[in-house]
């Protein structure tokens, strides 16, 4: 059997039938924890045959890990899309002279993933802050 990769890096076996020289496809992908490509379909799982190593032929869906968390502010309260917000204390801006005040009302924050959660524009710029430095207004 021959072997061809796509795009995508995913392996194909191919077999060359003499009668109509088509080469019949089937997706068998590399073994995700040695990347060894001598993997074969047992049931509903694949296996590698070097490592032993077996994992489901269909993908469970890939969720976001943004769509369920919850973002609270410093009171404990849910922030959501479109909230007005009051830092409860000094921030020095980093790289900057910048100092936001205590008690600043910021309106209309956005949500967004990673480590600082809040999305915000305020006279001094925009500005991306942890959410336990605010509470709702």
């Amino acid at each position: 059997m021959d072997q061809a990769i796509d795009r995508q890096g995913r392996v194909y076996l191919c077999s060359i039938t003499p009668s109509n020289s088509k080469a019949i496809m089937s997706a068998i992908p590399a073994c995700p924890q040695c990347t060894m490509e001598n993997t074969y379909p047992d049931g509903a799982n694949y296996v590698c045959a070097d490592c032993g190593h077996e994992w489901p032929m269909v993908q469970s869906a890939v969720t976001d890990d943004n769509a369920g968390a919850v973002v609270k502010d410093a009171n404990g309260n849910v922030l959501s899309d479109g909230d007005a917000v009051v830092l409860i204390k000094d921030l020095k801006v980093k790289g900057s002279s910048i100092t936001l005040k205590m008690g600043t009302k910021i309106k209309s924050i956005r949500l967004v993933g990673g480590d600082h959660e809040v999305d915000c524009k305020m006279d001094a710029g925009s500005f991306m802050l942890k959410a336990c430095y605010l509470r709702k207004a």
